[in-house]
């Protein structure tokens, strides 16, 4: 592993301090997380990359960092600070323009978290060294790069059919694509020397993508693989939840101002709506 570069370290240090900001003041975390409304909607484009800044909770943050940490270091001395960190914001954005085609007509739809960027410094390593093994902590083997890329990229299509679990799954396969291709634009020697990996990655991935735009119904299944699922829950944690049962309980609370008047609220019922009425709108 090489040492992780000046960019690199500012970028993981810049995560730490948005997160831990987020962690702290939910109006902040409210105000730049990626949600699919707000942005278009409300055309508040920066939240595509501030929301990359975010994370849910520190064991999210802390295993984006150290994944970022044991890769950046290799593509960052091989291309340069500035190329580096060219691949880090090509790769998240590829991740987040996935997701909001994908979840477009979900507008409450959220997400945080540096993992498409991360997962773009990730294949572009694979892309750049030929030959390249990952290893996963705690385990004592190394998997070929190709392997693993090829295994994670359909791993990231079962998960963005299944909706089984709380991944952003489309932002991942975004991010890696992206990624692996703006590290191929600035090294085109790359894909002469490693055509079969890039190739195996590139095909299922870019054929995935056609089909959800050409057969957007693809994405709506029910069968023995892929169980119905609610499509609002595939997201990088569980805060769509949490929104869903705040708004139920602010409807509550209006109800009850409807029809027994403000005087019948209790403090805490008060303090929840003081609360609501300062978040972005």
């Amino acid at each position: 592993m090489t040492e992780t570069g000046i960019i690199g370290l500012i970028i993981i240090s810049a995560n730490f301090l948005v997160s831990y900001k987020g962690f702290n003041n939910s109006l902040f975390f409210d105000s730049y997380k990626f949600e699919i409304d707000r942005i278009l909607v409300n055309k508040d484009y920066l939240r595509m990359i501030s929301s990359g800044f975010l994370h849910i909770n520190w064991m999210h943050l802390i295993f984006n960092m150290i994944s970022l940490y044991a890769f950046s270091g290799m593509v960052e001395t091989h291309l340069g600070g500035m190329n580096f960190l060219l691949v880090y914001a090509a790769g998240l954005l590829g991740g987040n323009l996935l997701a909001l085609y994908v979840h477009r007509n979900h507008g409450d739809y959220s997400a945080v978290g540096a993992s498409g960027a991360v997962c773009g410094v990730i294949f572009a390593t694979i892309a750049l060294f030929p030959g390249i093994e990952i290893g996963f902590f705690g385990l004592p083997f190394f998997i070929p790069g190709w392997i693993y890329g090829v295994l994670y990229v359909l791993y990231s299509i079962y998960g963005i059919r299944s909706g089984k679990d709380n991944i952003g799954h489309e932002a991942h396969l975004g991010g890696a694509l992206v990624g692996m291709a703006t590290a191929i634009i600035i090294q085109p020697s790359a894909i002469k020397d490693n055509l079969f990996t890039i190739t195996a990655i590139a095909l299922p991935t870019l054929a995935f993508i056609y089909l959800i735009i050409t057969k957007p119904h693809i994405l709506l299944v029910d069968n023995f693989f892929f169980k119905e699922h609610d499509k609002y829950a595939s997201i990088d944690h569980k805060y769509n939840a949490q929104k869903a049962m705040r708004q139920e309980e602010i409807d509550k609370i209006l109800d009850k101002i409807n029809t027994k008047g403000l005087y019948s609220l209790t403090k805490k019922e008060k303090q929840i709506l003081d609360e609501f009425s300062k978040q972005p709108k």
